[in-house]
């Protein structure tokens, strides 16, 4: 994965997002999990990420994400959470009609790491071995 560039910066910046259905009930369905990865695929552009790798359960799902730091990581993860949400919820709203009493479908949580790149401690060591500047 190499750095992209912007006016001002050159950056490499990669997410692994999971967010799980409310209350974890195995809600996703094989087609449902095709829908999101274009849903997603679709946000990621409109925010200059890219969505490099994603898959997952019935219960959750995984997204590697190629991040742009134009973005607030909290706003690109509702952002996800709501398109997504709303689109499955209306093309899919009989089979969820059978799981979920009122219009939901992911938990109010999600989890992210940063990944890729050099190990911590390399570059905790790198830092750490800069010439200090002479007074």
């Amino acid at each position: 994965m190499h750095p992209r560039k912007s006016s001002h910066s050159v950056f490499s910046v990669h997410l692994h997002l999971v967010f799980v259905t409310k209350y974890r009930r195995k809600a996703i369905t094989a087609p449902m999990l095709e829908r999101l990865r274009e849903i997603f695929a679709n946000v990621c552009v409109k925010t200059k990420c890219r969505l490099i790798e994603f898959s997952g359960e019935s219960d959750h799902v995984h997204l590697l994400i190629d991040f742009h730091p134009d973005n607030n990581l909290s706003a690109l993860a509702g952002s996800l959470k709501s398109a997504s949400s709303r689109i499955i919820q209306k093309e899919f709203s009989q089979h969820l009609a059978t799981i979920y009493k009122n219009s939901v479908l992911w938990s109010s949580s999600y989890y992210v790491a940063s990944t890729g790149g050099a190990p911590i401690e390399r570059i905790k060591q790198y830092i750490q071995s800069q010439e200090h500047p002479s007074n």
